[in-house]
């Protein structure tokens, strides 16, 4: 019993959610590695890369906290799987997009809508790991979901030492369409689809859903 417990461990839902946080360190710690380097390209002078620097990550981080909230409710009315396929595609054409740019505003743009796509990825796969799982081996899949992730740092300092930035970008929206494709495959997760039986008001932001845990036991 124990071991086909810690077998699914290695689903297909666990390993693509691992993937997609994998694809979402990528792009995060990218920006900060070509940041100096695709702003000098773009022209910005030596005395305001630092300053349009921290603009570009404000922009990122005000994409991420409106693409969290937005996403966490999606999430409850569509489901899980449709946060995973919208946000993976967002962020996936604004980073190939992103190879593109020719001006700060653009890229501040740009950077905006990755983070609105980068918030839904890594939410919406820790919870449909986390609700697919049984409850014993729930801290191993988000542990494991983890520990992948971080290797897209490791991937992400490579391809920008040995890649343009641009070409970078490219890189990295190419493995977010590729995952995108393996998403297909994932089902959703049991209890969203419990829930989505029951009459009630699923993604009310200033609403708690209080549903008897006994109906939604795995």
């Amino acid at each position: 019993m124990a071991d086909r417990k810690f077998k699914q461990l290695f689903s297909l839902p666990v390993i693509v959610a691992a993937l997609g946080y994998f694809v979402d360190i990528y792009d995060l710690l990218l920006f900060g590695i070509v940041r100096v380097t695709s702003l000098r390209s773009l022209g910005v002078p030596e005395d305001q890369i630092l300053d349009k620097g921290i603009y570009l990550l404000n922009i990122q981080m005000i994409g991420m906290l409106i693409g969290g909230i937005l996403w966490g409710i999606f999430g409850d009315k569509k489901g899980r799987l449709s946060v995973l396929f919208g946000s993976i595609l967002l962020y996936s054409l604004a980073n190939i997009a992103n190879g593109f740019v020719n001006t700060v505003d653009q890229y501040a743009l740009l950077r905006f809508f990755a983070g609105i796509g980068l918030a839904g990825e890594l939410g919406a796969g820790i919870t449909l790991v986390s609700e697919i799982l049984p409850k014993e081996i729930r801290g191993y899949g988000t542990s494991l979901v983890a520990s992948v992730g971080m290797f897209g740092a490791v991937l992400a300092y490579f391809v920008a030492d040995a890649f343009d930035w641009r070409v970078a970008y490219f890189i990295g929206g190419g493995l977010g369409i590729i995952l995108l494709v393996t998403r297909i495959s994932v089902f959703e997760s049991g209890i969203f689809m419990k829930v989505k039986e029951l009459t009630v008001s699923r993604g009310n932001f200033f609403n708690s859903l209080q549903i008897d845990p006994d109906l939604l036991a795995t």
